[in-house]
């Protein structure tokens, strides 16, 4: 009898949280449900620092509970499985994306699209099924039902691999979805950061022409002779723009901040597919006539379901696709926040969850 007690019992965990709007994050102790009968828990070994998690951190989106621990680019390995689970064992290395529920009974649930479910849990910040507010990876464990659980192939890195459950999936998801994957095909990727680096190595994979585009001549050696792209165009550079018109079968854009719309829409073939992947705050300006006269397509995509998920990191391993990381203890979390803010990283912060967290208990 007291086994099955101690099973039932809630599980101490061990993090750091933003306790207010200043985003700030110190050490924090919670709790984490006990392992139901289709529950995951692992060990949490590194995640990865998303944009998201800066702007959640200072509620600057509007929907932050605190205290919140961030986090949604989690791996590590299993310590415990419940007794319905069938995808997973003890040892196995797993992860966790964006999101760790959903309602399974709308349309998009259906069609194993839980990411546009409107009633999608996230990973952290958000009120879960029991009625307590989910808390991400930025902690010593996690606990999730498997099916929100993704296995990650042995010969993926695990800390160059935790990127991709977020930052992979933003951009291997409209690639596919959006027919973009073809080979021969020509894309434009918009933005050098955490999105826009694995997009060029995925459209590379796919064997499409890749042809990165940014605001910054500085970053020309890096995405020809490090990330692999085929071209490179400065978008302040209206001659380069100029030459490169009606080029592109589609285009991934990236960038969250402000931008023009109208010199990308230009450089689509006619029935060229603009997907916005970034999430700038104020709504930018959309010229219609040009798509009339293309039948260009503007589109958006948001992360991807946990199916595809899946499939992007498997596609991952085969291909030696992972981010460019730079590795750091969770005590220097918020200097990565303040450089982050600078976009000072290349091009994503991976928190040594394992080795650096230490439980003040």
């Amino acid at each position: 009898m007291a086994k099955s007690l101690e099973v039932e019992h809630p599980k101490n965990a061990f993090g750091w949280a933003a306790k207010d709007t200043s985003g700030h994050l110190s050490p924090f102790q919670f709790s984490r449900r006990a392992t139901g009968e289709k529950d995951v828990t692992f060990k949490i070994l590194y995640c990865g620092i998303c944009h998201s998690d800066l702007h959640m951190a200072k509620n600057e989106w509007g929907m932050s509970t605190y205290p919140l621990v961030p986090g949604h680019e989690i791996v590590g390995v299993v310590t415990e499985v419940g007794s319905k689970v069938q995808k997973f064992r003890v040892g196995d290395k797993v992860g966790v994306g964006c999101m760790v529920g959903a309602c399974h009974s709308c349309d998009s649930c259906a069609n194993e699209l839980e990411n546009y479910c409107p009633d999608m849990i996230l990973t952290y910040g958000v009120k879960y099924f029991d009625g307590t507010i989910t808390q991400g990876g930025y902690s010593d464990i996690m606990v999730a039902d498997e099916h929100y659980v993704v296995r990650i192939p042995d010969n993926l890195p695990l800390d160059s691999g935790a990127p991709l459950l977020c930052a992979g999936i933003t951009v291997y998801s409209p690639l596919r979805y959006y027919g973009l994957d073809k080979p021969g095909m020509h894309v434009g990727v918009v933005g050098l950061g955490g999105l826009g680096h694995v997009a060029v190595k995925f459209a590379k994979a796919m064997g499409v022409k890749v042809t990165v585009i940014s605001t910054s001549v500085n970053k020309k050696k890096e995405a020809l002779e490090h990330l692999g792209a085929d071209s490179f165009l400065v978008s302040k550079d209206q001659d380069e723009m100029q030459a490169a018109q009606g080029t592109m079968d589609g285009i991934i854009d990236t960038v969250s901040a402000m931008h023009p719309l109208l010199p990308l829409i230009g450089l689509l073939k006619s029935q060229g597919k603009l997907v916005m992947v970034g999430a700038p705050e104020k709504p930018l300006e959309l010229p219609v006539f040009p798509l009339l006269m293309g039948r260009k397509l503007v589109g958006g995509s948001c992360i991807g379901s946990m199916k595809e998920t899946q499939e992007m990191i498997d596609f991952a391993a085969k291909h030696n696709i992972t981010a460019d990381i730079e590795v750091i203890p969770i005590d220097y979390v918020n200097t990565a926040m303040e450089r982050l803010a600078k976009a000072d990283v290349r091009y994503r912060f991976v928190i040594d969850i394992a080795n650096t967290l230490k439980s003040s208990s």
